[in-house]
Formats: C-alpha cells, structure tokens, sequence
C-alpha cells in the first residue's frame, strides 16, 4: 500500500499542481490532506475538485484554515473522491487510519478525549496511522521558540496507543521534520508531499 500525504498547501498552485501530478501516478493508492489546503476557506471548492477528478480517494482532514468544520463538511459533501477523515476511521490492508482536523492551537480538547478512548477500545492492539493536523505534543514537530505548543490529548492518546505512524501539519517551522519516540514515528510531510509505504 502506497499513498501521498500532504499538509499546508494554503493554496499555492504550484504545489497543489506538482501533487496532482505525483497523486495521478499508477503506484499511488489513495491520497491523505492534514487540512490547512485553502487560504481562510478561499479556494476550497476549486482545489477538491482538481483532487476529485483524479478518481482516487482522498481523506481530508480540515485545517483551522477550513474552519468552520460544518462549512468544510458542506462544501466536501459535494465530491465523490474527497471524502471527509475528521473525527473518521477507516481500514485498508490490516492497517486503521484515525483522524482528527481543525483546532486551531488548542492544547486540549474534552470531544476528542472521548472519541479516543472509543478508538481505543475498538482498535487497541492493531496497526495503526493516527493523523491530525496540530502535531501532538513535546516532539520534534511542535517544538518552536516559545517552547512545545502542541496537542496534549493527542501525545497521550499516542502513547497509549502506540501507532506506527503520527502523521500532522500545522506549524510551517517544522516541515519535513521526522522524529522516533520508542515505536512510534512521526512525521511532518508539509506542502510538498511525502509518499508512505506500509507493507
């Protein structure tokens, strides 16, 4: 299984273009969005359906840049192929994706804490790809001047856990940055794109 994740596009077409590009390629499976892919919500529709009509599935999460999350899930009900990841789950090849989007810089988040112990429940024990679009906290991925601004929730709910990957965006500081903390690897794929291979 292949696929190309990105994050943090904020419409620029230059980009956008160069990964519709390595999207449409025959090894790409499916494609993942960590959100913050408009500018304020500006070129939303114009972006998804560019995805869209490469008629390969991609899960979107929103950015704080798509919130609000019910005018992100309005405009995303519209496509076939863009498929919305916030607060979503689903399994291919033996591997479980979790998502959760928006957010802004909230360390904290009492809705999610209870979305995760129902993951937890249901998924304990399987390989799991747990994306967000805030990196969770005290990595590598949220570490900027001030100190760790990352979600605190999603640390903990990782550490408990345990997935193969922590995939997020949000802070332009730390793209491209990866990080190992004991099984766990995170990753930044930032607005270029990374393509991930799971076996």
């Amino acid at each position: 299984m292949k696929f190309l994740v990105f994050t943090d596009v904020h419409e620029d077409k230059k980009m956008i273009d160069s990964l519709l590009k390595r999207a449409s390629e025959d090894d790409i499976d499916f494609i993942i969005c960590c959100g913050d892919f408009s500018e304020f919500g500006r070129g939303m529709k114009n972006i998804l359906t560019k995805f869209d009509n490469l008629g390969k599935k991609m899960y979107v999460l929103p950015g704080n840049h798509e919130e609000p999350v019910s005018e992100f899930l309005t405009i995303l009900s519209k496509f076939d192929n863009c498929i919305n990841f916030h607060e979503q789950d689903f399994e291919i090849d033996g591997y479980v994706f979790l998502g959760h989007g928006a957010g802004g810089f909230a360390q904290q988040d009492p809705e999610f804490r209870v979305l995760a112990r129902k993951w937890y429940g249901k998924y304990k024990g399987k390989k799991i790809v747990f994306v967000t679009h805030m990196p969770p906290y005290n990595t590598k991925l949220d570490k900027l001047e001030m100190g760790h601004v990352g979600h605190i929730d999603y640390r903990k709910f990782i550490e408990r856990i345990t997935p193969k990957l922590a995939i997020s965006g949000h802070l332009h500081e730390t793209v491209d940055i990866s990080q190992k903390i004991g099984k766990v690897q995170y990753i930044n794929p930032g607005w270029k794109g990374k393509v991930i291979e799971l076996k």
